[in-house]
């Protein structure tokens, strides 16, 4: 699905700079190339190797469709695992893991809302204390949890103490991210914590 193909803007749209998290717009006739379509986003560098996000409202920047999201009677019921299913469709820009699994979410209660239906808090944090994204990944988590059927109130807290390591990843996150488990480290070379 175009991964790595030269893809010319067809307009001008923005963009988020990764990893600085700064807005800005790319002009029309700029080439990038795909390197992640996931979580209803775009990953792309430029020529220049700078890295964007551009949001799926501008898929047609890219000469490409909007994904789809669930049509209204495909809508489950609300449930804890509907909101974990839900937190797995937020991915990180730079790495193709979600960030259930990445290790990102601290702690997810869901309680009673004063307004009737539910509240959502969500306690995240960030694989770099000084990463610019942590502002899109909140705003991420805030607006998909927001339109699962009940929810009233979406509350999404980045914390950073206890500090995220490798440790907190899953284990098909590790294995995803090519972590040796038998030898102790990465193809890196970076030591896998465990």
């Amino acid at each position: 699905m175009h991964m790595g193909v030269a893809i010319t803007l067809k307009r001008a749209c923005d963009v988020i700079e990764i990893p600085s998290g700064i807005r800005g717009s790319l002009p029309e006739g700029t080439l990038v190339r795909i390197m992640q379509t996931l979580g209803g986003s775009y990953t792309v560098t430029s020529n220049y190797g700078q890295m964007y996000r551009i949001d799926a409202h501008d898929a047609d920047a890219l000469g490409l469709s909007a994904p789809q999201g669930p049509a209204a009677g495909e809508q489950r019921a609300f449930s804890e695992q509907l909101v974990w299913d839900e937190l797995k469709t937020v991915f990180d820009p730079e790495i193709p893991v979600n960030i259930v699994d990445l290790g990102l979410v601290y702690e997810c209660q869901i309680v009673p809302s004063d307004q009737g239906g539910h509240r959502i808090d969500v306690k995240m944090s960030m694989t770099a204390p000084g990463c610019g994204m942590g502002n899109v990944l909140k705003t991420d988590v805030e607006s998909k949890l927001a339109r699962l059927p009940d929810v009233k109130e979406v509350n999404v807290e980045i914390v950073f103490d206890p500090p995220w390591t490798p440790a907190r990843m899953s284990e098909a996150a590790k294995l995803q991210l090519g972590f040796d488990l038998d030898f102790g480290e990465s193809p890196s070379g970076l030591p896998v914590v465990r």
